[in-house]
């Protein structure tokens, strides 16, 4: 098999892996929020959301290591090196273990400083907010011990091995964690369970690499040389930068909230949230699921061939993120007031901001999946702290003055100043060798048919739900679903259908229905 159909097969075998995983995981997590908030209340996932965030801050120490050892690894996995891919693992260990003792130690430090951001009497003792925070550190923790190995299966595009390990661990934990809701109502057996299945998936996964790739169990692993290890730490020194900009960005808006508005409304976003992050960590894993394709392809491959297949994949991110703002936008609310009632509801203009950082942040993942796959993370390392100093002196400011709308416009107005420019261009002018503006050109055009498909989707649905009087909660979601499922694709269809592009993807389509029939069909006659 050519590396091109083997680059494919594996892209396409890894997303489907994924996205069928992730809806099995999307729709127990319903099902697990749904019951959380009857037996808890909003409080206790107020709590969830705050302390969740918070640790995501202790996780900034792992400093980037991970990606970096990614990108490593794509080299000598195509080269078949073993002794090279054992002293990287050996080196990516140690740093795990480093990791997980530092995150340790720093999660002690804060507990103190918990009063500072919790103010709600759920909870009448203050030794049950530190154990519980407690609970979370532990958490943290387990989730580096024995989960270096999983690296070398993302590397080398068996990342599907992962996802379904992942989806079945998580299934058990959520089934678990609602069965002890239900007959004990308690948050700290919830969290026990949930460190448990962490650690039993890394242990499973860590075994699937073993049998995978025998030669990673030998104790003979050389210590990795100075030179790669100057690489490797060029690199973390980027990715310092980005994994805290992404932090301040994206992970402290609960802590603002709870600061500046309260820890109720920190529960009301959370289901927002929850909503908001499925769907886009079901759409992230076909972007994630190519990562290693596309680091195989720059090793291989010429500049114009890995810019002709950027195009490509920046058209599908389009049309998928387009897609889904347009129906995230119309169904938010019709969902919420189906699954918990309008009184879970935040205002519209909260909806609005969160549909257009969604989209915006989404638009990054085809340009990412390149800068990643090129290990471009030291060139633009200042970028995330320009970012995520606009990010939080708008959203303070802002919360102040307008709450909930004003923290999440902090969120979009720095992401569009900053990520927006640089993210294209270092990719560009390293990657491609072409002129930036040929990017513009493209975003701005799919970034006006998103809005045109928004606008237009929500109202016709608009004027069917007020010209039929719907009252039916259900009848009133199936219309949403039914508007934002038709309207934006068969815009796209219409808009794209003569486009290289889109013939591409209907040929993909075609070629795999067809293999899938053409096996029907031996097995058949075999049968037969």
């Amino acid at each position: 098999m050519s590396d091109k159909n083997t680059r494919v097969r594996n892209s396409v075998v890894n997303s489907i892996t994924s996205i069928v995983s992730n809806i099995l995981i999307i729709v127990m997590g319903f099902v697990a929020q749904t019951i959380f908030i009857k037996v808890l209340g909003t409080e206790y996932l107020g709590i969830n959301g705050l302390f969740t965030n918070i640790v995501s801050m202790l996780a900034i120490v792992e400093l980037g290591i991970g990606p970096a050892i990614i990108y490593s690894l794509y080299k000598p996995l195509v080269e078949d090196d073993e002794v090279k891919i054992k002293s990287l693992l050996k080196f990516y260990k140690k740093c795990y273990s480093i990791i997980a003792l530092a995150i340790f130690i720093l999660g002690l430090c804060v507990l103190p400083f918990l009063k500072y951001f919790v103010k709600t009497s759920v909870i009448s003792s203050k030794f049950g907010i530190y154990g519980i925070f407690f609970l979370f550190i532990l958490d943290a923790v387990f989730s580096y011990i024995c989960s270096y190995k999983r690296s070398i299966l993302q590397a080398d595009q068996k990342s599907h091995y992962i996802n379904i390990i992942h989806s079945v661990m998580y299934l058990v934990m959520n089934g678990l964690q609602i069965l002890f809701l239900l007959t004990t109502k308690n948050y700290v057996v919830y969290l026990i369970i949930k460190i448990l299945s962490r650690f039993i998936e890394n242990i499973i996964i860590t075994n699937v690499a073993n049998k995978k790739y025998p030669y990673i169990k030998d104790k003979d692993a050389q210590d990795l040389s100075d030179e790669d290890k100057g690489s490797i730490f060029k690199r973390v020194k980027g990715l310092i930068f980005h994994k805290v900009g992404g932090y301040i960005v994206l992970g402290t808006d609960n802590i603002l909230i709870s600061k500046l508005v309260g820890i109720v409304q920190v529960g009301l976003y959370s289901n927002y949230y929850m909503i908001i992050n499925s769907v886009a960590t079901l759409i992230s894993q076909i972007f994630t699921s190519i990562t290693a394709s596309v680091g195989n392809l720059l090793v291989k491959e010429s500049e114009e061939k890995s810019y002709n297949i950027f195009k490509r994949i920046m058209f599908l991110n389009f049309w998928i993120y387009g897609f889904a703002s347009t129906a995230m936008y119309v169904m938010m609310e019709p969902f919420i007031t189906f699954w918990l009632g309008s009184e879970y509801l935040l205002p519209r203009a909260v909806l609005v901001i969160l549909v257009i950082n969604f989209y915006m942040t989404g638009m990054r993942a085809s340009i990412g999946v390149y800068k990643e796959a090129a290990g471009i993370y030291y060139e633009d390392r200042f970028i995330p702290i320009i970012e995520s100093t606009i990010n939080i002196v708008v959203s303070i400011v802002l919360g102040k003055i307008y709450g909930l709308t004003g923290i999440f416009i902090g969120t979009m107005v720095s992401s569009f100043v900053v990520v927006f420019f640089s993210l294209p261009y270092f990719v560009y002018t390293k990657v491609f060798k072409k002129n930036i503006t040929q990017y513009y050109k493209v975003y701005f055009k799919y970034a006006i048919i998103t809005l045109i498909s928004v606008a237009l989707t929500s109202y016709l649905f608009n004027s069917v739900y007020i010209s039929a009087g719907l009252n039916n909660k259900f009848v009133i979601l199936l219309v949403a679903i039914i508007a934002s499922i038709m309207i934006p694709n068969l815009m796209y269809i219409i808009l794209f259908a003569k486009t290289e592009e889109f013939k591409y993807f209907v040929g993909l389509i075609k070629k795999f229905w067809l293999k899938i029939t053409k096996r029907e069909d031996v097995h058949e006659e075999n049968n037969g």
